[in-house]
Order: C-alpha cells, then structure tokens, then sequence
C-alpha cells in the first residue's frame, strides 16, 4: 500500500512540481499586484425610436473612473469601456436617465461624470423653408436689383415645436463687394437652432446690383 502511494507521489514528479510552481507564482503576482485607477473618456450609446427626436442639449461625453489590477489597467483599450442609457421606449416630453457603464471583468467604476441626466424629448418633424440670403458689402451708389436663390427653399427636420417655430432660413454672408452687374456665390445655409437640419446645407445665391437711381450699370 505504501509503496503504491508512493509510486502514485512520485509519478510525474516534474510536472507536479512545475505546475505547482506556476500555480505559486501566478497566485504571487495577482496578490501583489497593486491596484491602479485610470480615467477615460467614452461616447455615451444610444438609439432613439425613428419618430423622436432629443429637444435639450445632451452630453455626448461620459468621465469614466476606472479602478482594477495595474497589471490590467495598462492594457486597457478606449473600447473596452461603454457607456450606454436606454432610450428604445421614450415619448414626447421629460425623463431624467442613470448612465450605465460596462468595464472588463476584474474592473469596477469608481464615478461617472454624468451619473444621470434630464432630456427633453419631441416627435420629429419635417416642413419646407425660404432661404432668404443675407448680403453684405454693398457698394455707395449702389443697391440690390434682384437676389435669388438656388434652390429658394430647404428642408429643416428636427422636433417639430421648434420646426414649427421657423419662419425662413438665412446664409453666411454674401459679400458683393465690387460687384456693379450680376455675380453668383456659392454659400452656406444657416439655421440659428443647432438641433435642426438643414438640406440642402449649400446653395447658390445670384445678386444683380444697379445703381441707387434704379439703372443697372
């Protein structure tokens, strides 16, 4: 029996030994691994339904503190840190949000910059809008015969109190300096409302000038 116990002991002895050694040192280096804490940026995810649209500023950004291993903090990747909220079911009107943030196993977040934020939400909507061109630079003596635009309207979207709150869309300004005839510019259209879109975004504005007595020169 005992010399059975001991064939058993001994057989692949250096393999044993090995493993358990390896055991050992991984055991080692995890236990004095010291702990490290990183901060990251990360874009914060999410979907909207297709008819809603976000009516507030939002935080694209969340400030992430991360704290695990230093042995894995170093190898930490950009994308390896997510930021997401669920907006799959929001409707018309206010929420406020928790920001949920998934990190690799062995890691664990110590804050969130924003934890949580208020959003206003509308439905989308879509209309058609002048484009009146603003012109600048004017000559003394002269004065504007015609102005056109091309094309004359554009199409905004955005939440509809606000696309319904617009009137027209203007341009950067046309400078017609120097100009006594007629002169084409390409320009920019230019909606002060930052969460509307416009299409076409450029456009291309004709000036006819004439003389302040009314003749063409």
């Amino acid at each position: 029996m005992a010399a059975r116990f001991h064939r058993k002991l001994f057989q692949n002895f250096w393999i044993k030994l090995l493993s358990l050694a390896l055991a050992v040192g991984l055991w080692l280096a995890v236990a004095h691994d010291p702990i490290a804490s990183v901060e990251v940026r990360v874009p914060i995810e999410f979907s909207l339904p297709d008819n809603i649209v976000i009516d507030s500023n939002s935080f694209t950004q969340a400030q992430v503190l991360v704290r695990g291993p230093k042995r894995l903090m170093h190898r930490l990747e950009p994308g390896d840190v997510r930021a997401e909220v669920d907006l799959s079911n929001v409707q018309p009107g206010e929420r406020t949000f928790e920001l949920h943030v998934h990190v690799p196993q062995d890691m664990e977040v110590v804050q969130i910059i924003p934890s949580q934020f208020h959003l206003t939400f509308d439905s989308r909507d879509t209309r058609t809008i002048e484009v009146h061109p603003h012109i600048t630079g004017i000559a003394s003596g002269m004065r504007i015969a015609q102005v056109i635009a091309d094309p004359s309207e554009v199409t905004v979207t955005g939440p509809r109190r606000r696309v319904e709150a617009l009137e027209s869309a203007g341009t950067d300004p046309v400078d017609v300096s120097g100009v006594t005839t007629n002169a084409s510019f390409l320009t920019h259209v230019y909606v002060a409302d930052a969460l509307i879109q416009v299409h076409p975004q450029s456009i291309r504005v004709t000036v006819t000038m004439e003389g302040a007595g009314g003749k063409k020169k």
